[in-house]
């Protein structure tokens, strides 16, 4: 991993060094990758005796229940007057796993007007300008997760690590990287996951709570996409699920169910591209996976206002679930001829 300008790891460790009163926040929807740097980070600001406080656009999944401080989280939608209030008490914010303001959605605003100094430290590439005053981004890492523990090595900074920290770490490393089947190619990937295994962390124990602790209604769900959901389209080597807000409360939906859900069509041979379709009350969410060098992210850009990484991406519609179907069937026959798929 290169953090090309090795000041920003000065700049890092000075405003860290020099705060007392820190906020974290992670992207809308947070995966395991943003709640594991949040909790990672607050752990490691918590043991060098700071105030850390992490500040959730929203709910985030049960199955990241178990990590270390997650009880402490404030959830914004929930806590308006709180969190406004933590944010304008703070000396340091720290944005992680997301790189424009847009990712918070209604936490946005906030920042908009505040005038704390930011931090960003992201994995995900075109970092949209001002959204932090010192922008740590490096699209070459696995997850967020691992840019964090690379950039704390850099500042000296590896010592205030607990093992409680390392663990929410692990966790997001392992949740971005489906247990490093993709986005890991990388040694170095490798040696920060031996590094926090020497740190004493129960990985079995991390991966029982993240990919085994279903609930019954999740596998139910999990079960109807894949037997009576699931198309394929041969000609271009696809495959797609598109789950109705119906279908959702049918199977008593919590965040997190479709978790993974999406990486199960590449599993298919031959399918180079696997979308999920969910729909939600003012949109239809959408994610991408793909191998074979088919650009996830670029694809996502091109027609469904989202992005990522190439083998990995999230896109939106304002159409109908069915309208974003068919739409998406078009658009990827159009974008395969093009492009020699």
């Amino acid at each position: 991993m290169n953090i090309k300008d090795k000041s920003l790891v000065d700049v890092f460790k000075n405003k860290v060094d020099n705060s007392q009163k820190l906020v974290i926040v992670p992207h809308n929807n947070p995966d395991g990758d943003a709640l594991g740097a949040a909790l990672g980070l607050s752990n490691i600001l918590r043991n060098m005796g700071k105030e850390a406080a992490v500040i959730s656009p929203n709910e985030f999944p049960e199955f990241l229940n178990w990590m270390h401080g997650v009880n402490e989280v404030i959830i914004y939608d929930k806590n308006v007057k709180k969190s406004k209030k933590l944010i304008a008490d703070s000396d340091l914010v720290i944005f992680v796993d997301f790189n424009a303001l847009s990712r918070i959605k209604l936490m946005g605003q906030v920042f908009e007007k505040d005038t704390t100094y930011r931090i960003m430290v992201d994995h995900h590439p075109f970092p949209e300008a001002n959204t932090a005053d010192l922008q740590i981004s490096v699209p070459e890492a696995s997850s967020t997760c691992e840019l964090l523990f690379h950039l704390l090595c850099e500042a000296g900074m590896r010592d205030d690590v607990s093992k409680e920290a390392a663990e929410c770490i692990y966790a997001g490393i392992m949740t971005d990287t489906g247990s490093l089947s993709y986005n890991s190619s990388r040694p170095e990937t490798y040696l920060i996951v031996a590094d926090l295994l020497r740190m004493g962390i129960d990985k079995d124990r991390i991966h029982q709570m993240i990919f085994h602790n279903n609930s019954f209604d999740r596998m139910r769900l999990l079960g109807h996409a894949l037997g009576t959901k699931m198309q394929r389209i041969e000609d271009n080597k696809a495959a797609f699920i598109a789950l109705s807000q119906a279908e959702l409360k049918q199977f008593n939906f919590k965040p997190g169910d479709t978790e993974g859900f999406v990486n199960q069509a590449l599993w298919i041979e031959g399918v180079k591209l696997s979308a999920l379709f969910t729909e939600k009350k003012d949109l239809v969410k959408i994610s991408f996976r793909s191998r074979a060098g088919f650009p996830a992210n670029t694809f996502s850009e091109t027609y469904f206002n989202g992005g990522g990484h190439f083998n990995a991406a999230g896109g939106e519609s304002r159409l109908s679930l069915d309208e974003t179907v068919e739409r998406f069937k078009v658009v990827l026959k159009e974008f395969c001829d093009a492009n020699g798929f």
